[in-house]
């Protein structure tokens, strides 16, 4: 940690920015800190006369989530802003942008976003986002394919992949989503009335040793430059933009993981609304809407994926007949399969997710609890049954029906 490390307050992070000549001295700025997740403060600063504003986001050396009895690199602060500005120049438009970051204070400058609303808040309201799709299949394309073997050369690609060493991030990753969910861990807390479907998942011998395959592909399988963490809370939207934030669990991983956990999150929405609309004609048609986004970002994001494949791959090798598409297949199975066991993390294990904990009734979140528990097993289980996309949503539609009509 450096020496001049500190966590800052809200008058600390007004003087910071008045310091480097973000705003003019004489700025009344008004600033809030904002941050509602688990690692970080987030320090929103406006100019009322000018309308001018900018996030400050400042790594904290332990989860806040646990406290100071879980400390955690602040290497993640530079992990992120170097992600950020990859992904900008690979996906224009789709991150914010980064103005400055300190590395002795472990914090970034960057756009602020407040006209959009995290994803995960307007699915929990049935927002429906026509252009979400189409936006996360390019991020995905272009962010996963310009930083991966197929476009890089060997030399490039194992120097970023030297850059983005991020073993502690990735510690929590191999703990908190293919561990700990599987027994009786001492980071795991869940609604009692699903104790039944729990023990039963962690005597389940054979969804384990699919985990445990699933983890090594996680922790092994180093394809191109992912985000890490692309859960809805990670995305802001509004109706014609996304953007794609938070990528401090930035590593060279699997391809199938970040496609995998916007999937896992759109199911873990379909889910919720078993609880959160009582009405079943609203419900059918925003659940409707969820399982055809996935598949318009499959659709979307293979297109792309094929496209700059066909333009900048070189290699004879990656040209092979028939490789291309084994390939993209294998990714849709790993993400199909990441999917599930981050569904299942979010019911089980350490920080739940708001769109199941809010359902108020015990009871009703149980059965929506116990239905992305049902889908996130057959996700693990069946993964290598799913050749297209539409296996994918067949497989939830199948599940759903079942556990609904019990």
């Amino acid at each position: 940690m450096s020496t001049t490390y500190r966590p800052l307050t809200e008058t600390d992070a007004v003087a910071y920015v008045k310091e480097r000549g973000f705003f003019p001295r004489d700025a009344a700025l008004t600033c809030r800190e904002i941050g509602d997740g688990n690692l970080n403060l987030v320090f929103h600063l406006v100019d009322p006369k000018s309308g001018q504003s900018l996030i400050l986001k400042q790594a904290l050396p332990y989860a806040r989530v646990v406290g100071e009895s879980w400390p955690l690199t602040l290497d993640r602060a530079r992990i992120e802003a170097e992600a950020l500005r990859i992904e900008g120049e690979l996906a224009p438009g789709l991150v914010p942008k980064v103005i400055h970051y300190d590395a002795d204070l472990a914090l970034t400058v960057m756009e602020d976003l407040s006209d959009h609303i995290v994803m995960r808040k307007g699915l929990m309201a049935r927002t429906v986002y026509p252009r979400f799709a189409e936006h996360m299949a390019t991020f995905l394309a272009r962010t996963l394919f310009f930083t991966s073997d197929l476009y890089l050369s060997p030399e490039e690609k194992k120097a970023k992949q030297r850059a983005f060493i991020n073993p502690e991030m990735c510690k929590i990753t191999e703990d908190l989503v293919f561990s700990h969910p599987y027994y009786n861990a001492d980071t795991n807390h869940f609604n009692p009335l699903i104790r039944d479907a729990v023990e039963a998942l962690w005597q389940n011998g054979a969804l384990k040793r699919e985990v445990a395959r699933l983890k090594e592909a996680f922790m092994t399988k180093a394809q191109a430059l992912i985000h890490g963490d692309l859960h809805t809370g990670s995305i802001m939207v509004k109706a014609d933009s996304t953007k794609v934030i938070d990528p401090e669990f930035a590593f060279y991983g699997p391809m199938g993981f970040d496609p995998g956990a916007v999937f896992a999150n759109l199911l873990l929405s379909y889910a919720s609304h078993e609880g959160h609309t009582p009405n079943e004609a609203e419900r059918r048609d925003f659940q409707a809407w969820l399982l055809e986004t996935i598949e318009a970002i499959w659709r979307g994001f293979a297109e792309q994926f094929a496209e700059l494949w066909a333009e900048h791959v070189k290699d004879e090798m990656w040209n092979a007949p028939g490789y291309r598409e084994a390939y993209l297949r294998a990714v849709l199975q790993d993400a199909v399969g990441f999917a599930g066991c981050k569904m299942m993390r979010r019911v089980i294990g350490l920080a739940h997710v708001a769109d199941l904990e809010t359902i108020p009734d015990p009871a009703v979140r149980a059965t929506c609890e116990k239905l992305a528990l049902a889908i996130g097993q057959a996700l693990v289980l069946r993964r290598e049954t799913v050749q297209r996309i539409e296996d994918l949503t067949a497989l939830v539609r199948d599940v759903a029906a079942e556990r609904v009509s019990r």
